[in-house]
C-alpha cells in the first residue's frame, strides 16, 4: 500500500459519498502543516506561531 493508493481511496470516497467540500479543507490543512514544518527553523517561526 503506497501513498497514492490512500489518495485514490480518499478520492473514491469523495466521489461516492458526494462530500467534495472535504477536499478544500484537507488541502488547506496540508498547506498549513507544510508551512509550519518548513518555517520551524527560520526567523519566520515566531510570526507563524503567533497566528495560532
Amino acid at each position: 500500500m503506497g501513498k497514492l493508493s490512500v489518495i485514490a481511496e480518499f478520492w473514491q470516497f469523495l466521489k461516492v459519498r458526494k462530500k467534495f467540500w472535504l477536499a478544500p479543507i484537507l488541502v488547506i490543512l496540508l498547506l498549513l502543516s507544510l508551512v509550519i514544518v518548513l518555517a520551524q527553523g527560520s526567523a519566520l517561526a515566531p510570526f507563524i506561531y503567533a497566528l495560532f
